[in-house]
């Protein structure tokens, strides 16, 4: 919920408390900054009402257009969908050149050459380190900037690269550092040895910048 802007979980809220009559919280497996995307994302609320498949059509009926709930399910009492997740996937898109249609799904990357092996090289030490304080917005109040990534690599498809990362949770921010500090490997601008010196300096300000949200997708997350 944001003060001063709309967002996905208040349109959810306010369709589903519409359609059940009851005052509906929904809570999510996580948050995004304004601009990223989802194409998978989980949350859970409790309701009075027995639901059926049915709900899923009358929900999205009231909906906002890009919002879209794929199907409903019953879980025991005690489970919530951010604590028990045990892993989430992200994806970070850039289109190597200039696709009008691809504006607002793609960082659009050009005229520049990147060198993809050393960018696959440095994004694989991220697996040997557990601290990403150096990858974290300064004022944020976890009490950890420990997270185990179990996969973190790059892939090129024709025009579209694409950063692939898991890991079993993320700090505000993170990806898109990661994404932004890798692409200076990739411009020859930071060695790999850099990029290791980066993470355990823990110092965010010797990170690269953080690169435009509207790359960014959640694409899974496992429970």
């Amino acid at each position: 919920m944001q003060p001063d802007a709309t967002s996905v979980q208040e349109e959810i809220n306010k369709a589903i408390s519409t359609i059940l009559q009851e005052e509906i919280q929904v809570v999510g497996a996580g948050r995004t900054d304004a601009g990223v995307h989802a194409s998978q994302m989980f949350a859970h609320f409790d309701t009075l009402t027995n639901l059926s498949d049915e709900h899923v059509y009358k929900f999205n009926s009231i909906l906002p257009n890009d919002i879209v709930i794929r199907s409903i399910k019953n879980v025991l009492d005690d489970k919530h969908a951010r604590f028990d997740a045990i892993s989430r996937s992200y994806e970070y898109r850039i289109y190597l050149g200039r696709n009008p249609f691809l504006l607002e799904t793609t960082w659009q990357f050009y005229q520049k050459e990147l060198d993809l092996e050393n960018m696959n090289e440095a994004a694989s030490i991220l697996q040997e380190y557990e601290d990403f304080e150096s990858f974290s917005k300064v004022k944020t109040d976890v009490k950890t900037f420990n997270c185990e990534v179990t996969k973190a690599a790059w892939k090129q498809e024709g025009e579209y690269l694409t950063f692939y990362i898991t890991a079993n949770r993320f700090l505000r921010n993170m990806v898109r550092a990661i994404v932004g500090t890798l692409i200076e490997v990739g411009l020859g601008k930071k060695s790999i040895q850099d990029f290791r010196q980066i993470i355990e300096s823990k110092k965010r300000s010797e990170a690269g910048l953080s690169v435009p949200a509207q790359g960014l997708f959640l694409t899974k997350i496992k429970y």
